[in-house]
């Protein structure tokens, strides 16, 4: 596949850690609404501990990577979602003000390295939502869990706005002077 043209959904997180998991909890749904409304070629949903190797390899050849991790700053709102978007050559940085990552080195540290590497997406898109619990065990709190729903249908639009569907199912119509033409159709199953 050409480099750039591939479209990553990545959950980051630990589902093991209550709402350190959201990330997992939106790709593992992302992942079972595939089965049975596919996803057009090229789109990729993967789940990630955050290890910068691993995110690295997840998105290195990508066009657009979608992320989705929980965050803990210290005065958190469980739920509110917090929504960047840059080319590659912005931020996140590791040398920013506030980091509140619950990863070894964090996401930002991800990307920073990933620059270096020359191994990038072309655009990135993340979401972090702040968390309540981070202890021992399955399950997202309420205020965490509440949205998920919001989050996939956000994730749709944007995927939508950067093109991701214009490659999806084809249907041949005739046009209004009777010339046929073809349209670009796609079923999603978020609406």
């Amino acid at each position: 596949m050409e480099a750039g043209s591939r479209t990553v959904v990545i959950g980051l997180g630990n589902e093991f850690r209550r709402d350190d998991g959201v990330g997992w909890t939106v790709a593992g749904l992302l992942k079972r609404r595939a089965e049975e409304f596919p996803l057009p070629p090229g789109v990729v949903v993967a789940q990630c501990d955050g290890d910068p190797g691993r995110l690295i390899e997840l998105w290195g050849d990508a066009g657009l990577a979608v992320v989705v991790d929980a965050c803990f700053p210290p005065a958190a709102e469980p739920g509110r979602t917090h929504r960047w978007e840059e080319a590659a050559g912005g931020p996140p940085s590791a040398t920013g003000p506030a980091r509140h990552s619950t990863h070894g080195l964090g996401f930002a540290e991800a990307v920073d390295l990933g620059r270096a590497l020359g191994r990038i997406p072309r655009r990135l898109i993340v979401y972090a939502v702040e968390g309540a619990d981070l202890s021992p065990g399955p399950g997202l709190t309420p205020a965490v869990a509440g949205v998920v729903p919001e989050l996939l249908r956000r994730i749709r639009a944007d995927l939508e706005r950067h093109g991701v569907f214009a490659g999806g199912a084809r249907g041949v119509h005739a046009g209004p002077t009777g010339t046929r033409r073809t349209e670009v159709t796609a079923r999603w199953p978020f609406a």
